[in-house]
C-alpha cells in the first residue's frame, strides 16, 4: 500500500505519463461509462455542447450575411457567402434533378457543410486550451481536476458522425416515399436490382438493405476516422513540445514541435474543408438517389 501511495504521489509531482496524457484527453466528459461498443443510454455532454454551440454560431453567421446583404458592391464577407451559396446551388442542380426538391435540399446541404467545417475547425484550437479552462472550472466547482474531461472536436466523436448520417438516411428515405410513392418505393426494394420475379425478391431486399446500411455506415465513418486521426496527431505534437519543456534540453524538440504543428495545422485546414466538401456531397448524392427509379 506504501509502495503504491508512493508511486500515486509521484505521478502527481511529476504529471502524467504520454499515454495518459492522450488517453486523457481521447475520453468523453459522459453521464457514464459505455458498458459495451453500443449503449443509447449514454450521453457525451461535451459532443452535444459543442455541436449545438458551434450549429447556433454558424447559423447566426449565415443569418448575418442575409440581414447584411446589399445589392451594390458586396464586403468580403458576403461576397464569400454568395460564393459558398453559389457553389453548393450548382453541386445541386447538377445532383438533385428535381427543382422543387432542391428548395430543401440546397439550403440543407448549405447547412452541413458550414456546420461540419466549423465542428471540423475546432480541431485547430490549440489541444490543451479549452481542456485546461475547463480543468479550472471544474475544480472550482469542487470535483477532482484530474477527471475533467473534455473534448472540443464533435466530429472525432462516433456518436456525433453517425447521428449525422443517420439523419441523411432518414432524409433519403422520407424522399424515396415522397418521390415514388409508398407503394412504388416498396416495389422497388423487392425488384431492383437483379429484377422483378418473385425468386429474386428476397436477394433483392437484402441487397437493398446492405446498400442503405453501407452508405449511412461509410458516410459517418469517414469523416470520424479522418478527424480521429487529426486530434491524436495534434496531442503527439504536444507531446514533442512538452517533452522539450520538461527535461529542458534537446532543442531540436522545440523547433520540430513548432515546425510540425504549423505545417500538420496548414495541412489539416485543407482536411477539415476536403471532409466537410465530401460529407456534403454524399448527402447530395444518396438523396439524389432517392429521385432516381431503378
Amino acid at each position: 500500500m506504501a509502495a503504491e501511495a508512493h508511486a500515486a504521489n509521484a505521478a502527481a509531482e511529476h504529471g502524467p505519463t504520454s499515454g495518459e496524457y492522450i488517453i486523457h484527453h481521447l475520453t468523453h466528459l459522459r453521464n457514464k461509462e459505455m458498458t459495451g461498443p453500443f449503449d443509447l443510454s449514454v450521453v457525451s455532454w461535451d459532443s452535444m455542447f459543442f455541436s449545438i454551440t458551434i450549429g447556433v454560431l454558424g447559423c447566426f453567421l449565415l443569418w448575418l450575411a442575409a440581414r447584411k446583404a446589399t445589392a451594390g458592391v458586396p464586403g468580403r464577407f458576403q461576397a464569400a457567402v454568395e460564393i459558398l451559396v453559389e457553389m453548393v446551388e450548382s453541386q445541386a442542380k447538377g445532383i438533385v434533378h428535381n427543382a422543387n426538391s432542391r428548395k430543401l435540399v440546397a439550403p440543407l446541404a448549405l447547412t452541413v457543410f458550414v456546420w461540419i467545417f466549423l465542428l471540423n475547425a475546432m480541431d485547430l484550437l490549440p489541444v490543451d486550451l479549452l481542456p485546461f479552462i475547463w480543468e479550472k472550472v471544474y475544480g472550482a466547482m469542487g470535483g477532482d481536476p484530474h477527471h475533467a474531461y473534455l473534448r472540443v472536436v464533435p466530429t472525432a466523436d462516433l456518436s456525433v458522425t453517425m447521428g449525422l448520417s443517420l439523419g441523411v438516411l432518414v432524409t433519403c428515405l422520407v424522399y424515396n416515399v415522397k418521390i415514388k410513392g409508398l407503394g412504388g418505393w416498396g416495389h422497388e426494394l423487392i425488384a431492383a436490382p437483379f429484377g422483378d420475379h418473385w425468386a429474386l425478391y428476397p436477394f433483392n431486399f437484402l441487397m437493398q438493405v446492405i446498400e442503405f446500411v453501407a452508405k449511412t455506415v461509410s458516410h459517418g465513418m469517414r469523416l470520424f476516422g479522418n478527424m480521429y486521426a487529426g486530434e491524436l496527431i495534434f496531442l503527439l505534437i504536444a507531446l514533442m513540445g512538452g517533452a522539450w519543456s520538461l527535461s529542458a534540453t534537446g532543442i531540436g524538440l522545440a523547433i520540430g514541435h513548432i515546425i510540425a504543428g504549423t505545417v500538420w495545422a496548414l495541412f489539416h485546414l485543407i482536411i477539415i474543408t476536403l471532409q466537410a466538401f465530401v460529407f456534403m456531397m454524399l448527402t447530395l448524392v444518396y438523396i439524389g438517389q432517392a429521385h432516381d427509379s431503378h
